[in-house]
């Protein structure tokens, strides 16, 4: 459903203009908790919240609003750069329930249904773009919950060197992505920036002279001058099929959501030996972790080495404020631990670099709404491929044996990225073990 940007549908109203100034007011978690504890129900109706929350929303980049109803009281959550927030934790429940039927006219679902789920999505304009909003319902215990996942635009307009990449990584995607053919497959779970990241991808090889075609489920993020599709499969137009068709298209090259069965597996594949480009995700836990996958979707693994390119496994951790963070005490075992660590790192990373490092830990400051953290950064592997790959996959395709052939390229593990990153300020130890385990040799 798309909406007018002054207006998010015709049922319920909302004012751009009464978005954009509450969004430019309500900065941190303590303004936009003050503002709904003043709120006059009696007085003042739903849509008037559900601007304080949409704005508050926007204006502290959360990327997902979470309603959920209690028995005396319900509460409003938001995540921000990964973690859940509590902004109101003292909603009434007739109020809960009617901000919940407003939701759903706004997003077009029918509100007399209460004991199944419901999807479904609205726009709302802010400035000179337009954010959408997509919109869970599911029935719970003392009520339906809501989560909204934030769609804005802007969060995945991340140029290729803004993500993250070390140099002597860039200068591998540089090369892999300017390849007339091949497969590049991008692993991680959920949330983790696989996404942003391929559409960094895509921008970057964006070119008059070149056609890029996408199957999405669904669409996220627009990008002109690309072809985007989405899958239907209702209709039928499933990413095999969707996939079958586009490569008709006479693309150069193709991005597919998401690798999920060995039909899929089996196009890509044959499409990336045929003089197209193929991006795509899988779910693996690490970069190593991807050709046992599509081993286990039944691919055939005579096909898988020579069509493999890159794999690349990705998390998100988030950054140190760098309004105040603070340098941390460098202990003597600390320093054997890096000396050790940076003897182990193939000779393409840049030690210059991390000559003075230091280690810093998060405070918290008006900036980052007191957390320590504000905005979140990529930490990468790469598993590249070539020849070796081939042989090794024909003989054996299992994780042990693609840890050896990584083991062999030198590559450096999310973990490592991520202590790397924490070596320059970027972000912590702590961060970096909640996301990719307990570090060895920090003690």
């Amino acid at each position: 459903m798309k909406q007018e940007a002054g207006d998010i549908t015709g049922k319920v109203s909302i004012e751009k203009k009464r978005i954009e100034e509450l969004t430019a007011r309500l900065t941190s978690f303590a303004a936009i908790k003050e503002e709904i504890k003043r709120f006059d129900f009696l007085k003042a109706g739903p849509v008037q919240l559900i601007e304080v929350i949409l704005a508050g929303a926007l204006a502290l980049r959360a990327s997902d609003i979470h309603f959920e109803a209690g028995e005396k009281e319900s509460k409003v959550r938001f995540r921000v750069d990964g973690l859940l927030h509590d902004v109101f934790t003292e909603l009434p429940p007739m109020n809960y329930h009617s901000l919940v039927s407003r939701f759903k006219l706004l997003s077009g679902l029918k509100i007399n249904i209460r004991d199944i789920s419901q999807d479904g999505r609205f726009t709302i304009g802010v400035g000179d773009k337009e954010i959408e909003m997509r919109v869970s319902i599911i029935p719970a215990e003392f009520g339906e919950t809501i989560v909204m996942r934030i769609l804005d635009p802007a969060s995945t307009m991340v140029g290729l060197e803004a993500l993250g990449l070390r140099p002597d990584d860039l200068v591998i995607v540089e090369r892999e992505i300017a390849k007339p053919n091949g497969l590049i497959l991008n692993t991680g779970p959920t949330g983790s920036g696989k996404t942003t990241t391929l559409y960094a991808f895509l921008r970057k090889m964006n070119d008059p002279e070149m056609k890029i075609i996408t199957l999405e489920d669904p669409i996220e993020y627009r990008i002109e001058g690309i072809e985007q599709t989405q899958v239907n499969n209702e209709s039928g137009y499933t990413f095999a099929n969707g996939l079958r068709a586009v490569v008709r298209q006479d693309p150069d090259v193709v991005l597919v959501g998401e690798i999920r069965d060995l039909e899929t597996a089996d196009i890509a594949l044959q499409a990336a030996l045929t003089g197209h480009l193929v991006l795509s995700t899988l779910h693996a836990n690490n970069a190593i972790g991807a050709v046992p996958r599509l081993v286990n979707l039944g691919v055939k693994t005579v096909s898988v080495g020579p069509a493999l390119n890159l794999v690349i496994a990705q998390r998100l951790v988030r950054r140190l404020c760098p309004d105040c963070k603070k340098s941390g005490t460098v202990s003597e075992n600390l320093k054997v631990g890096i000396k050790k660590f940076f003897e182990k790192l193939p000779a393409r990373v840049d030690r210059e670099k991390y000559k003075d490092f230091k280690t810093h830990e998060p405070v918290g400051c008006e900036k980052c709404n007191h957390i320590g953290y504000k905005g979140r950064i990529g930490i990468f592997e790469f598993l590249e491929g070539g020849l070796k790959l081939e042989e090794v996959i024909l003989k054996e395709a299992s994780e042990i044996s693609m840890q050896r052939l990584a083991d062999s390229q030198g590559m450096v593990t999310m973990q490592e990225d991520g202590i790397l990153k924490t070596l320059v300020g970027e972000t912590s130890f702590t961060e970096v073990e909640s996301v990719t385990g307990k570090i060895e040799w920090l003690a």
